[in-house]
């Protein structure tokens, strides 16, 4: 039987940056406008140690970096998009060291471009912002590969696993949530271990009045955002043990795993989640195996993108742990809902003072989809790649007029030995 070669498919043409003028649009979900329950609120922070930092997150700069998106064009001139968070530097690493493995590759090589840019940043990189550029470019490959085969990104990674995705809601007023239909709600911790007892008390305060508001079987969970310690979780959780919190979430540095190990055998029936702030399935290989934490919260703008999101869940779930991103809007979704070991979604309450519910990525898109009643229809999720149109009044900003100085090529070995060789003539 004469075999069949497959039909050629596009290469990568291009690849473009932009930045987003002002505030409240795209993947930075700290850049909004002074007043936002985001940066506004009393959150206890890493920086709660320091009481000029405990009014405001800005101060301390949580909206440093800002949003930035990638522009992936194919030789058939189809193109794929995304956002994230990273700014002007974010860019300037897509320009000056990621492209030259994106550039005439096969989109559909997504584990070897991964690996590629991964691997080359690593002197450098490994956490953070480079793996959070990784993870913008490895989206907008995803976004371009469902176009490309006119399917949704979910179809890609397995397929449905449900016909309706639902969603809790981290914010500032859980009554809220719970009046919009959202399953559960979350709050940020207000006061950390360096406010002392008073501090302690306030939190317990502040968590009994939610308590009271949604009732006593409503799921009320916390958020506080690396900013504790293993004495006081495990003095905090206590304190708490009435009020039923359905989990304490990030409550340690990501830089102490081991500390989880301590939380969970001082507390073992508690649920302990982490991960918003890990990177890539090696960050992730040592919280799955201590089996010390009862959910996975990995961010895919900033884990690596859905390419090392797949990995993680695939640890996860041989080990029995739920993974349930951090926020990340439509590209969460298109995750959860092919995954069987994924139960439901966070969205994040965008409102400035988080009472209703608006697009996650502000007004960068025309048709973002959103939670109504707490919950979407797969089927909201049925268009190519993500399904997300860009606002053509977008405020976007080609990265290369802004970047100062200008991203410059590098060195060509081959001309410059060249060179060489004409000197010594």
């Amino acid at each position: 039987m004469a075999s069949i070669k497959a039909l050629n498919f596009p290469k990568i043409r291009e690849v473009r940056t932009f930045l987003i003028e002002g505030v409240g649009s795209g993947g930075d979900y700290h850049n909004v406008q002074g007043g936002h329950w985001l940066i506004n609120s009393k959150i206890s922070t890493p920086m709660s140690k320091w009481e000029e930092y405990r009014a405001s997150r800005t101060s301390w700069g949580i909206n440093v970096l800002g949003s930035f998106c990638v522009e992936i064009e194919a030789t058939d001139g189809t193109k794929g998009f995304a956002t994230g968070f990273g700014g002007p530097p974010a860019c300037w690493l897509v320009s000056q060291h990621f492209e030259r493995f994106l550039l005439n590759a096969d989109p559909r090589d997504t584990n070897h471009l991964f690996e590629q840019m991964y691997r080359a940043s690593m002197f450098y990189g490994r956490k953070g912002l480079p793996v959070a550029v990784i993870s913008v470019i490895d989206l907008a490959i995803y976004d371009l590969l469902g176009k490309i085969r006119n399917e949704p990104v979910y179809k890609m990674i397995g397929g449905a696993t449900r016909s309706r995705l639902d969603f809790y809601c981290t914010g500032p007023e859980p009554v809220y949530a719970q009046s919009m239909g959202f399953i559960g709600a979350k709050v940020p911790l207000p006061y950390g271990p360096d406010e002392g007892t008073a501090g302690l008390s306030k939190n317990f305060e502040f968590l009994l009045k939610h308590r009271a508001d949604v009732g006593p079987d409503f799921p009320l969970r916390v958020d506080c955002y690396m900013s504790l310690n293993v004495p006081y979780t495990i003095a905090l959780v206590k304190a708490c043990e009435t009020l039923r919190i359905d989990w304490w979430e990030e409550c340690l540095s990501p830089d102490d795993s081991e500390g989880y190990e301590q939380i969970k055998r001082a507390h073992p029936t508690a649920k302990f989640t982490t991960g918003e702030h890990e990177y890539s399935r090696y960050g992730f290989r040592k919280l799955i195996e201590g089996r010390n934490l009862d959910i996975l919260q990995p961010d895919v703008m900033w884990v690596g993108g859905m390419t090392e999101l797949l990995k993680i869940a695939a640890m996860a779930s041989a080990y029995d742990i739920p993974v349930v991103p951090h926020a990340s809007g439509p590209y969460s979704y298109h995750f959860v809902v092919s995954q069987t070991n994924s139960p439901f979604q966070e969205y994040l309450a965008n409102s400035p003072d988080g009472k209703s519910v608006l697009p996650v990525f502000g007004d960068l898109f025309i048709n973002e989809p959103i939670p109504i009643h707490g919950y979407l229809e797969v089927d909201d999720l049925d268009k190519p790649g993500f399904g997300l149109e860009l606002n053509p009044a977008a405020r976007l900003l080609p990265a290369n007029h802004v970047l100062n100085p200008a991203p410059q090529k590098s060195i060509d070995l081959k001309a410059e030995s060249h060179a060489q060789e004409h000197q010594h003539e």
